[in-house]
């Protein structure tokens, strides 16, 4: 089982290899055109084609790619000539600190809303759908004119420069990390709310209840072994999803990370530095969900509660 897994990821970081170089080549332009536009005649640019290796054929630019990547070699710019790996790494660990900022807070805010949306019961649903389907776009404009124009805690921008740790002022991380965490928490509520009122409604739950037991026993006891697995899927896809919604959020922020790498290589269209900037979130998402599978599958072997089991009763004291 674990090797189908496996088998089956594999495959779908290939297919992704496919998605991510097709979306580059439907880019209008290309590296030669941008660079020359308005500046050289038809010939000129065509030579500049040549010279960059874009008049061969799109599968056999595909399959040097791949190979490229099959040995660690991402390609090179073809605006700075610079190792595509050496751009990728120099912003990575910006990105990667957002991200785990983002996530460490998506679990907090998750773990609330879950607490507030079974108290409010129909309506706080309602209201992590609702939170859930607002644009990041919206969240980033509202979080920077309210914290930052308006009360001023906060700096509007980032003033890192390229490669610089956001630790040294971990200020830059706050707006970027909620923006991204508000809409993922909203979202995770609602995939989670399900799962935990299904799970609350199970006749052990139910029965422990009756016996006498406190929530501080029946929760961890009863309840959360239910939620693991969900949990860890929901985990996993959120972390790459936040990964990969860092393009919006480090633009409008000027958060010197990946995405703004990606952004800035579309403009002039750097084929190599799009598709490595691409590429990082869609694995990711992937290796996230196999370790989520693989997680699921010891805990399944480790033995989940029945759901039947009577609960002990509570001690009483006379």
């Amino acid at each position: 089982m674990t090797a189908r897994r496996l088998t089956r990821t594999v495959l779908l970081v290939l297919a992704a290899t496919v998605v991510v170089f097709a979306a580059t080549e439907a880019l209008p332009g290309d590296a030669a055109s941008i660079r020359e536009a308005g500046r050289a005649s038809p010939e000129q640019v065509a030579q500049a084609r040549g010279q960059l290796g874009l008049d061969q054929p799109v599968v056999m630019r595909y399959l040097r790619w791949l190979g490229g990547l099959l040995q660690g070699d991402l390609g090179t710019s073809l605006s700075s000539g610079r190792p595509v790996s050496d751009l990728l790494g120099q912003r990575l660990p910006a990105t990667a600190s957002l991200v785990a900022v983002a996530l460490g807070t998506t679990m907090l805010l998750t773990a609330a809303g879950l607490i507030v949306t079974q108290l409010r019961r129909g309506r706080g649903g309602m209201l992590a759908a609702g939170l859930a389907a607002v644009p990041q776009a919206v969240y980033a404009a509202a979080l920077g004119a309210l914290l930052s124009a308006t009360l001023g805690w906060l700096p509007a921008v980032s003033l890192l420069p390229p490669g610089g740790s956001p630790w040294q002022d971990p200020q830059t991380l706050v707006l970027p990390a909620l923006t991204l965490a508000l809409p993922s928490a909203a979202y995770a509520c609602t995939l989670l709310r399900g799962v935990l009122t299904d799970t609350l409604r199970r006749p052990h739950v139910i029965d422990a209840y009756r016996r006498g037991l406190p929530s501080v026993l029946v929760l961890p006891r009863h309840v959360l072994p239910f939620l693991v697995v969900p949990a860890l899927q929901v985990l996993a896809l959120t972390a790459g999803w936040l990964a990969a919604g860092t393009a919006l959020v480090e633009t409008v922020y000027g958060y010197p990370g990946l995405g703004g790498l990606l952004v800035s290589a579309v403009a002039v269209r750097d084929v190599p530095v799009v598709q490595g900037a691409a590429l990082v979130p869609v694995v990711t998402v992937l290796l996230g969900m196999l370790l989520a599978d693989l997680a699921a599958v010891a805990v399944h072997r480790t033995g989940r509660p029945t759901a039947g089991r009577p609960a002990q009763p509570a001690e009483r004291t006379s």
